[in-house]
């Protein structure tokens, strides 16, 4: 039998002894072993319930019980996470987590100290909740020279855009509608802004170039701005916007690499435009395998919970050997975003509309109404300094969004 312990109690900590113990024996037949929770750490008391007895409050009860093999780790942030994770590797017991925030800051490291102590620190919970993404990047995907990883990586933003495009709604009842179904923090500004998916397409990215991405250095933009018209152009044109995360080579034979957060408009034939409501989704460019996508429920209880479980399967089938993970130390260092070249959707005053001609490569131009006083442009390829400098001479732009290539 192996004795595990989870620290933290929340909605993922819950999910995770609920899906221990619902698919108990078919779990352990997988392991190898009956896999038992011995403690459950958490600040709180939970009269009542099954795991009441398990509760501590002590962080060393978990370090100094020697049987104690796996710790899963679903407090979120960084303290005092980083601490108990990194002294539960060094004390020689695995970890698995949901933590993205903590991966995103210190995973090569963790890593590093799994390795040195010949146990684990495995995350497949912390980019796309169930969607199984890491271990395809570690072992079916490892002959693959990956040029292009990106997602649909936030359920809540994806809810918002898909009630803004298929209701008519505006961001802000989306938003509200999003929290009162549980699907928005109180506080959302993490995903509406772009936060949440910007670290986790820093570990994707890290996982996916063998090399550390820094979430600092990755261009983010959130949904606040998407409007209702922006909603109604991307319509006429066949299109849908998505809060799209995506790390990139750029550059001649790929020799550079950038990562953005972003909305773009995006036509029906990429796979990511039929990713709706809170679900999430992983498309991969491979140069040989070419594209290759993963889907499925992007948050949530049970759907984070298995991932988890299915790592603490995996620590179980490996106890006393260090699964490989390639991500080095060195810093991947990303070009300006700048450099990048893309088509681009942006909206301008109707009389406007012919000094936009003379600044913009103009490739099309839309109307939604023949009475409007604004339209919208479809530039040609164009860089994003470029773009910026034209911008800015007109003076004018009504809102900017780019578009998929």
């Amino acid at each position: 039998m192996a004795d595990i312990a989870v620290m933290g109690y929340g909605t993922v900590g819950s999910g995770v002894v609920k899906v221990l113990e619902t698919n108990k024996s078919l779990i352990g037949r997988r392991a190898g072993q009956e896999i038992f929770v011995k403690y459950v750490l958490d600040l709180r008391d939970f009269p009542g319930d099954p795991i009441e007895k398990k509760i501590t409050h002590r962080f060393e009860d978990i370090l100094e019980d020697a049987s104690i093999s796996v710790v899963v780790e679903v407090m979120g942030g960084l303290k005092p996470a980083y601490d108990f994770t990194r002294r539960a590797l060094e004390a020689g017991k695995s970890v698995c987590t949901s933590n993205k925030e903590l991966v995103a800051t210190h995973g090569q490291e963790l890593i590093e100290i799994a390795k040195k102590n010949n146990v684990n620190y495995l995350f497949e919970a912390s980019c796309g909740g169930g969607i199984p993404i890491i271990r395809p990047l570690n072992s079916s995907l490892t002959a693959e020279d990956i040029d292009e990883i990106s997602g649909i990586l936030n359920g809540t933003t994806n809810y918002i855009l898909t009630e803004m495009s298929e209701k008519g709604s505006d961001f802000e009842t989306a938003l509200k509608e999003a929290q009162e179904l549980g699907y928005a923090e109180r506080n959302p500004e993490a995903d509406v802004e772009g936060y949440d998916a910007c670290r986790k397409i820093a570990i994707l990215s890290s996982l996916a170039f063998g090399r550390t991405v820094r979430y600092e250095d990755v261009y983010t933009e959130g949904i606040t701005k998407i409007t209702p018209l922006d909603i109604a152009y991307a319509k006429k044109m066949d299109m849908v916007i998505k809060l799209v995360a995506s790390g990139f080579k750029t550059g001649e034979g790929g020799t550079k690499y950038n990562c953005l957060v972003s909305p773009f408009m995006i036509g029906f034939s990429h796979p990511l435009s039929r990713v709706n409501g809170v679900f999430n989704a992983v498309f991969v460019h491979g140069n040989t395998l070419g594209d290759s996508m993963f889907y499925g429920s992007g948050a949530g209880s049970l759907p984070t919970a298995s991932a988890v479980v299915g790592d603490v399967v995996d620590c179980v089938r490996h106890l006393g050997k260090t699964i490989t993970i390639i991500w080095d130390s060195e810093k991947l260092v990303l070009s300006d975003i700048k450099t990048v070249s893309r088509s681009f959707f942006l909206r301008v005053p109707s009389k406007d509309l012919d000094r936009a001609k003379e600044l913009f490569p103009v490739k099309e131009v839309i109307r939604l109404d023949s009475s409007s006083d604004e339209v919208g442009i479809v530039t040609d390829v164009i860089s994003e300094e470029a773009f910026e400098r034209a911008a800015n001479s007109l003076g004018t732009v009504i809102s900017r969004i780019r578009i998929a290539i």
